[in-house]
């Protein structure tokens, strides 16, 4: 374990480096920050921190650089994350207000998060596995013939047309309306196909029929695979970085362009937790470059999905997670409200 002193100087090189794109000597560091010890003293401390494998010399510089390692006790040890201001937190929330739907909440996410953090911004769409039952509403198209609307918790919608086995009057159609509601309207997909299985029977005979059918597409419309969609924005900031990568900066771009890559970024969306992975850390080659700080959203306690930031190693951590965590703040409360 790092002692105290040296995990201050390890803190110092990394904010040092991330604010100078500088590599960091022993001089610099005892003139900017108040370590409270000599020149030698802070030398000596280097000197641990590059042998234990925290800090790195770049070239033949005589300044030191944070390696993964490095930068992964920097995120651990964080006290805490860097708050916004009030001026930042009422841009978000008025810019994230105007949003009319479900699609434009997610565009209006990622162009917010790739602005606010200068990083590339990815957001995942709220998946329906994990909603519950907000409404569903049936409309007569012909006599027999039906739409169901299903909405969820997250605002997402979902239309389908029911083609029935006999006409189905209006009244009979307000009846089937009032009784499904009563009984999935907050509840969780998983478990609706138990919650109306008992329904038809308490038709008469001549419309089971109908209600059988409604309910089969309803069910179809719960376990439908849907497949999980993504939304990225931003990617030119990389260009801003180009001496953080290696070799170039393609392999990076590449690995933004596949979505299983970027599903994997992101981690499974019902750990709501801030996940912070760094260089190596990252599975994908492509990416060892980057750091990823993601994190969970939804409208009540368990989130529905997922949004982050892919960004280089050298990072603003605690300004970075401050305004990732912050838009996925928001963004809960706007599905919880919609």
């Amino acid at each position: 374990m790092l002692s105290e002193r040296r995990l201050e100087v390890l803190r110092a090189i990394v904010q040092d480096y991330v604010g100078t794109e500088e590599p960091v000597g022993s001089k610099a560091l005892t003139e900017r920050h108040n370590l409270g010890v000599s020149p030698a003293t802070v030398r000596n401390d280097m000197a641990v921190l590059e042998e234990e494998g925290f800090i790195a010399q770049p070239h033949t510089s005589a300044g030191r650089i944070p390696t993964d390692k490095g930068y992964r006790l920097f995120v651990d040890r964080l006290a805490g994350v860097k708050p916004l201001s009030s001026p930042e937190r009422r841009a978000i929330q008025n810019f994230l207000d105007g949003a009319v739907d479900l699609d434009d909440v997610v565009a209006r996410t990622v162009r917010l998060l790739a602005q606010l953090t200068r990083q590339v911004a990815v957001v995942q769409y709220p998946s329906l596995t994990r909603s519950t039952v907000r409404h569903v509403e049936l409309l007569a198209l012909a006599p027999a013939r039906l739409m169901l609307v299903l909405i969820t918790d997250t605002g997402r919608v979902e239309q389908r047309h029911v083609d029935c086995p006999a006409p189905f009057g209006e009244s009979s159609l307000a009846d089937l309306r009032a009784r499904l509601n009563s009984r999935v309207v907050g509840r969780r997909f998983a478990d609706v196909p138990q919650l109306v299985q008992d329904l038809p029977e308490s038709f008469d005979l001549d419309d089971r029929g109908t209600v059988s059918t409604v309910l089969s597409t309803l069910l179809e419309t719960l376990v439908e695979e849907t497949e999980e969609r993504l939304m990225i924005g931003g990617t030119a900031n990389l260009t801003r970085f180009g001496h953080d990568f290696p070799l170039t900066i393609r392999p990076v771009l590449e690995a933004l362009e596949e979505q299983v890559v970027l599903l994997k970024l992101l981690g499974n969306a019902k750990e709501s937790g801030m996940t912070v992975r760094i260089g190596h850390e990252n599975a994908h080659e492509g990416l060892n470059s980057t750091s990823v700080v993601a994190v969970g959203y939804g409208s009540g306690d368990e989130a529905v999905a997922k949004l982050g930031v892919v960004g280089p190693t050298r990072m603003d951590y605690p300004g970075t997670m401050g305004a990732v965590r912050a838009v996925a703040r928001y963004v809960g409360q706007i599905l919880a409200e919609s």
